[in-house]
């Protein structure tokens, strides 16, 4: 078995790992440069954050469940215990909130791996490549539609559509959670209730909780409270009597989805108050989007105001993202391949010129050396060409 893993299996990967390959690089490079370039027309600038960094500023101000998706290391040049980025958000965040110090609107985007403990799901990877775009310093409703917006744009221009888009709200939870005083514990073991959208379990958590019989009843009725947008205002009516933290989640949900049956009439919208982002660092409106195919979202976001008090500045923060690797695979990347041209390799000062004058104009081009298998032969091009010298001028045939 030793002598397996020490020459047969040197080149597995662990779980969740993979490698990307010619085709696939090359595909996924072109959306990455696609999407920038979208981003950049709504006025997205483009940020690097670092992909470790000393765990404390990492893990500042986040949810708990980022904690648990982290790997930890120790830096050995400070002997302090450091965190590659799981999630680009936070690190977005902080930039806004301690470098750029702007008072008004900050719209940031960003591209790049994180790397996480475990995979989101079975078969997803733990090494995403996380694209995203955040909008800072923007408290109405309309920084929210605007980023749902530029997220369904940022999906059509890659060539997915027939989109289904989830709304939901975190002001509903978590406005009948303050109004019970439950600690993060039992806020945890509701989320995972409600999710599993089984009345049962929730009735039986809330009596363990000792929550009074009204909230009991809302609760559960959380489990069910999903469909058509246009049925939000008949929902908000049975939460009535909750506290007026709800009453306005919903007003705010509500606004935003009206909002957006304008603008994407090309998207079926939804709402599901079920669907609440556990462990997370997200306060106000939530939503994912999902497409035929795939059993699970493909791009979420939502409304994380706050988040940069940590590092000095409370900021009004609303954003998006998605792994972009993994969206390569619903992409029809049905355009022909480049054509590749072949020469065998001569310090002829024509040729050398001619080369350079080929790649300049974008094509491709690669020498053939002496004593080397012929290129053509594992080019996986549909289309070989040749530059050969004719009449004392080189062509391409």
């Amino acid at each position: 078995m030793s002598q397996s893993i020490n020459n047969g299996d040197r080149w597995l990967l662990p779980v969740g790992v993979e490698e990307t390959l010619p085709a696939e690089a090359a595909q996924i490079e072109g959306l990455r440069r696609k999407v920038l370039d979208l981003l950049d027309t709504w006025g997205y600038e483009l940020v690097m954050p670092p992909l470790m960094e000393f765990l404390d500023s990492l893990l500042t101000g986040v949810g708990h469940g980022l904690e648990i998706e982290t790997f930890k290391l120790t830096d050995q040049i400070s002997g302090r215990m450091m965190g590659v980025r799981a999630d680009m958000t936070p690190q977005v965040a902080r930039i806004d909130a301690h470098y750029l110090r702007s008072d008004g609107p900050r719209r940031l985007c960003y591209l790049g791996p994180v790397l996480r403990t475990r995979p989101d799901c079975l078969g997803c990877s733990r090494v995403p490549l996380q694209l995203g775009a955040e909008l800072f310093g923007v408290k109405s409703s309309e920084a929210d539609v605007e980023i749902v917006e530029l997220l369904v744009e940022t999906l059509h221009s890659i060539g997915l559509d027939n989109l289904h888009i989830d709304l939901g709200h975190m002001g509903v939870f978590q406005g009948l959670c303050r109004a019970e005083e439950l600690d993060a514990s039992a806020q945890d073991r509701l989320t995972s209730a409600i999710g599993s959208r089984s009345r049962d379990d929730v009735t039986r958590l809330c009596e363990t909780l000792d929550i009074s019989a009204r909230a009991t009843d809302l609760f559960v009725l959380l489990t069910s409270c999903s469909g058509d947008v246009d049925s939000l205002p008949e929902v908000a009516e049975k939460f009535s009597a909750a506290s007026n933290e709800v009453s306005l989640a919903f007003e705010n949900l509500i606004t935003i989805s009206s909002s957006l049956k304008k603008k994407l009439t090309g998207s079926r919208l939804y709402f599901d108050l079920a669907a609440i982002k556990g462990k997370s660092y997200h306060n106000g409106l939530v939503f994912s989007v999902y497409m035929p195919g795939p059993g699970r979202a493909i791009a979420s976001g939502g409304r994380y105001d706050d988040i940069g008090i940590a590092f000095g500045r409370a900021r009004a923060a609303t954003g998006f993202s998605l792994d972009l690797r993994a969206l390569s695979s619903y992409v029809d990347d049905s355009k022909p391949q480049s054509k590749t041209i072949i020469v065998n390799y001569d310090e002829d000062a024509d040729l050398l010129e001619t080369v350079r004058q080929l790649r300049t104009s974008g094509k491709r081009v690669i020498y053939n050396y002496a004593g080397s298998d012929s290129e053509s032969a594992d080019s996986n091009d549909e289309e070989v060409s040749q530059l050969v010298k004719k009449n004392g001028k080189w062509i391409v045939e």
